[in-house]
């Protein structure tokens, strides 16, 4: 596919999957150069011109994640100072996005306030995938494209052709996640109730349906320290589930996680690639799934003014 006056520039955060987007698209990335100052202040250079260019800056803000902010924040000022006719930040993960609401006295919503700087920026339109939140599209005030990872998650699950199958929703607010992939391998719903005394840490309290003899698939937005899915995985164990199965759109995998993982009772963790995996934590039991097409797909129709949410139908 050869698009015209579209430009695609690499941020930091996942140059591999920029490659991967221009390969779909049948283009280069742009020319463009991220280096630190002594002091440690980011520099950009952008090294061709992008005057008329309908212009997407790649770069989900994960880890170092106060460092990818400000190479997207400064990529997006450098391509409105040089007369891009239209900036999209494309950010498969959207960082501080669980810091969506007050949940005591005194809290910042640091969401809302990356919506800010991003708009702020010089951004006209935002892609993101798997919002930790979905209401955070309205913290908005220009265009967001939500895109979703179940659809790549149950490919991969369908092809597998697992028998007795029930997808499980790790905590209440995942249920409409959980459901969508159960819908579409047609597997039967389970929930786990718990509840989080402190952040990342959490305490089973109830599953909700039926595991025994089944194949679970527990399926979340992201996965952090690990510490959630493993408790959870120990329950479903317990309850009589014979094999289970994790899957997330963002492997964050902080701390313990791959340790914990490695220890744990999952059989196969799916992951997708919006936040980039080292070699280290690439342990057997990680699948990698690349979100390129999506991506690429979703930014073509952009492009074109064409609807994105018929990706989805």
């Amino acid at each position: 596919m050869v698009v015209k006056k579209l430009k695609i520039f690499c941020g930091t955060a996942n140059p591999e999957l920029t490659e991967e987007i221009g390969e779909y698209l049948g283009i280069p990335p742009g020319i463009s150069k991220v280096t630190n100052f002594c002091d440690g202040e980011t520099s950009i250079d952008i090294g061709e011109s992008v005057r008329g260019a309908d212009t997407f800056v790649v770069q989900p803000t994960c880890m170092p994640t106060n460092d990818n902010i400000m190479v997207l924040l400064i990529m997006i000022d450098a391509l409105k100072r040089a007369s891009a006719r239209r900036i999209t930040a494309v950010m498969p993960y959207y960082g501080y996005a669980r810091q969506e609401r007050k949940s005591k006295a005194r809290d910042p919503i640091t969401a809302k306030l990356m919506a800010n700087l991003i708009t702020k920026a010089g951004a006209d339109r935002v892609v993101t995938m798997d919002l930790h939140a979905p209401a955070i599209q309205g913290f908005f005030d220009i265009p967001v494209d939500h895109l979703l990872g179940v659809p790549i998650l149950a490919e991969y699950f369908f092809e597998m052709q697992l028998d007795n199958v029930c997808v499980v929703s790790p905590d209440l607010g995942g249920v409409t996640r959980a459901r969508g992939l159960a819908e579409r391998i047609g597997a039967s719903l389970a929930i786990i109730d718990k509840r989080r005394p402190e952040p990342n840490v959490s305490e089973i309290m109830n599953v909700i349906g039926d595991l025994e003899g089944k194949t679970a698939i527990m399926i979340d937005d992201i996965i952090d320290t690990a510490g959630t899915i493993t408790h959870a995985a120990r329950a479903l164990k317990e309850r009589g589930a014979k094999e289970i199965y994790t899957c997330c759109t963002h492997p964050v995998l902080s701390g313990a996680a791959i340790e914990r993982l490695e220890n744990s009772v999952i059989k196969e963790l799916i992951v997708t690639n919006t936040i980039p995996v080292p070699p280290e934590k690439r342990i057997p039991k990680l699948k990698v799934l690349s979100v390129a097409p999506l991506l690429g797909e979703a930014i073509a129709r952009i492009h074109e003014d064409l609807s994105v949410s018929k990706l989805f139908d």
